[in-house]
């Protein structure tokens, strides 16, 4: 079993068990506890399957990993408010406040244009493809050894920022500060509809801090940094573009950002020294046999 996968099955049950804990607090919860005991079923026999075929093998790397971030996520919506009901926004808007002297998502507006608004959502959109993007190239290329670790450090860096999400729960200044906004964040011709659909999909969840766009694109480039010089070229600007539009499209607060850039470095760091450990202990289990 791989690192992956051991820390899906790891995340699934530190869920399961917090919603067993507050199962009378948290709305459907025996749903949540079905969906969490399910990924943590799935995952299992999906190791010895995924030796009998192809197709089983891409699911296993790619089609569950992806599907499994996306319903524990989703999930999070339904615990994150019931398991701590404090929303810290008013911490991070000070914060903003304390470190630029003003709020940053108010001075932006000076700056808003159609057009620029419709570019930066686009930017914002494309973390949604760059993991895949990055597990593609590398399978694709055949670097089977590089995309497991990758799998891995991008799994955790998911799952670290849905903890934080726990500890800190916040709704970012397109609610928090919307009072305070005195311009519309209006574009041409996609950003409306990107924004329909990313609030159809993501709903209203304390998801601000930190970062995970910021977390997670700066996790993507410098794995493909790494492993895929090429990838890395096209996806530097686009990350860039993420990271002033998580603030530009208020999203997320700059001190999110901040702790998003904080987020990829504890992922890769710790990640390495884990990842370092369970490749000792397997060459020493193979020695030994």
């Amino acid at each position: 079993m791989r690192p992956a996968d051991t820390l899906t099955i790891f995340f699934s049950s530190f869920l399961f068990i917090l919603t067993a804990v507050n199962f009378t607090v948290i709305p459907h919860a025996e749903y949540l506890l079905l969906i969490y005991a399910s990924l943590i079923f799935f995952q299992l026999v999906l190791v010895p399957l995924s030796e009998l075929n192809p197709f089983l093998a891409l699911t296993r790397d790619i089609v569950f990993p992806v599907i499994s971030v996306i319903i524990i996520f989703d999930s999070l919506g339904l615990v994150v408010h019931r398991v701590n009901p404090q929303d810290m926004d008013y911490l991070l808007i000070r914060l903003d406040y304390l470190i630029f002297g003003g709020y940053p998502t108010l001075f932006l507006e000076r700056f808003i244009h159609p057009l620029l608004t419709d570019l930066l959502e686009l930017a914002y959109s494309t973390y949604y493809f760059l993991p895949v993007a990055l597990g593609i190239n590398l399978k694709l290329r055949g670097k089977k050894d590089d995309f497991e670790k990758a799998l891995f450090l991008l799994l955790l860096c998911f799952y670290l920022s849905y903890i934080v999400y726990l500890l800190v729960p916040a709704l970012g200044p397109r609610y928090a500060m919307a009072h305070l906004q005195t311009k519309e964040l209006g574009g041409f011709l996609v950003s409306g509809p990107i924004q329909d659909l990313l609030n159809l999909l993501e709903g209203v969840k304390r998801d601000a801090f930190p970062s995970g766009h910021t977390g997670i694109a700066l996790t993507v480039l410098f794995l493909s940094y790494r492993y895929a010089g090429k990838l890395f070229r096209w996806m530097l600007v686009p990350v860039l573009l993420l990271i002033i539009g998580t603030v530009y499209c208020r999203y997320h607060y700059v001190v999110d950002v901040i702790g998003g850039v904080l987020l990829a470095v504890v992922t890769l760091t710790s990640g390495e020294v884990y990842y370092r450990f369970w490749l000792s202990r397997c060459n020493d289990n193979k020695s030994r046999s």
